[in-house]
């Protein structure tokens, strides 16, 4: 795995990891059949640039059903705004569970506003999402135990 800070133009491929330098949101997009990463210093959101925001309602655009958001500890709301837009254009979110997250800011928000569709302990995230990735189906016979979350728009039979 290679982690490397993310630069407009960039094409996104398995076996990297995009960090938002800072000072700039970051942002992905389809180029023909190719999905590059996008940089920009656009106004703050939340006082925070990078914010998550910007980047998940790039990817709500970009994968549509598709797309796979996690939220992890963090102090306040940015993420929630973003993750609303994953879940109306199909896609799921995950949070780290409560017990687990240093601050519950960032994914309690996301867990209040109805979004989470599950909530994880930090040492199954990272299983999870490969997980998911690799089976590219909704969640069925979880690797992890979650706990599950129940929104009004959401049905409690849902996986």
């Amino acid at each position: 795995m290679i982690v490397q800070e993310g630069q407009s133009g960039t094409e996104l491929n398995p076996g990297y990891v995009w960090i938002a330098p800072g000072d700039y949101h970051m942002t992905v997009l389809r180029d023909g059949n190719t999905i590059r990463l996008g940089v920009n210093q656009g106004a703050p959101e939340h006082s925070c640039r990078p914010a998550v925001d910007v980047l998940f309602r790039s990817v709500a655009r970009t994968f549509g059903p598709h797309a796979l958001a996690v939220v992890m500890t963090g102090m306040g709301s940015d993420g929630t705004l973003g993750a609303k837009a994953i879940h109306q254009a199909g896609g799921e979110i995950v949070i780290q569970d409560q017990a687990t997250s240093v601050v519950w800011g960032m994914p309690g928000s996301v867990a209040s506003a109805g979004l989470a569709d599950h909530a994880y302990a930090l040492g199954a995230i990272a299983s999870e999402i490969i997980r998911r990735v690799v089976a590219r189906r909704p969640v069925s016979g979880h690797a992890a135990k979650p706990q599950r979350l129940v929104s009004s728009s959401r049905s409690a039979s849902q996986p």
